[in-house]
């Protein structure tokens, strides 16, 4: 599956992120950011980078597979109001669940939230393995250090990234943008995997929100010429 970011990030694909900055895995990113979902938070000024970390009160926690089950619809919502409440949202909201559903059944499968108040954001991923059909829609010759590390169940797929907009265009390269506090955590908690994700290769904007947070692109030993229209991007993150 993809990356689901949001706006996650991209479209539903066979082996990313939902970056909605997540991802379906089945071959790139979910790329529907819109407005910005924080419900009567103040306006953003270049004056905030000073001081503590305008995110410092989210506190980030796992849900248990009961909890993601009693928070299902709060999780859609979540989705559907960082991608701005509009109609495509709403469509995307039940894809979105629909991907999510079929994620939270892989083995060990993880999923953080951000909470101040309220919901502000999750992320979600699941260890993969080098035959799995996650993979589907890659258009590159995976290096040999990757295919190694894909068999021995050194990556970990960061399979959704669900953030408001701003959390995408600003302070990308701080510590304590809620994407980068979010993907680490993930990582850490799977430690020693380096984190996976696969982002459209004509989802632009995902590419840019993910490489701004540090993922690199994988340099391949090959990469097909004329991919299809569904081919997809491999990133890599290290912790």
């Amino acid at each position: 599956m993809t990356a689901d970011l949001v706006r996650h990030g991209g479209a539903d694909a066979h082996g990313g992120a939902d970056a909605h900055g997540g991802a379906d895995a089945h071959g790139g990113a979910d790329t529907r950011f819109g407005a910005d979902a924080a419900q009567g938070e103040k306006p953003w000024s270049p004056g905030r980078e000073r001081g503590p970390s305008p995110r410092q009160g989210d506190r980030l926690r796992p849900l248990s597979r009961r909890q993601i089950e009693d928070r299902f619809e709060d999780l859609g919502d979540l989705y559907e109001e960082t991608s701005g409440g509009t109609r495509a949202g709403t469509r995307s909201r039940a894809e979105f669940l629909r991907r999510l559903a079929g994620d939270v059944r892989r083995p060990g499968f993880t999923l953080l939230i951000a909470e101040n108040t309220t919901l502000t954001a999750c992320a979600y991923g699941f260890p993969v393995h080098g035959a799995d059909p996650w993979w589907q829609g890659c258009d590159t010759r995976l290096p040999r250090t990757v295919r190694g590390l894909a068999v021995t169940g050194g990556l970990f797929a960061v399979s959704g990234i669900v953030v408001p907009p701003r959390v995408r265009t600003h302070y990308q390269d701080r510590d304590w943008n809620l994407a980068r506090r979010l993907q680490r955590r993930l990582l850490d908690d799977h430690a020693p995997a380096l984190g996976v994700t696969l982002v459209p290769a004509t989802d632009t904007e995902t590419l840019t929100a993910y490489r701004a947070w540090g993922w690199r692109d994988v340099v391949a030993e090959a990469r097909d010429p004329r991919p299809s229209a569904g081919a997809c991007r491999v990133l890599l993150l290290g912790r």
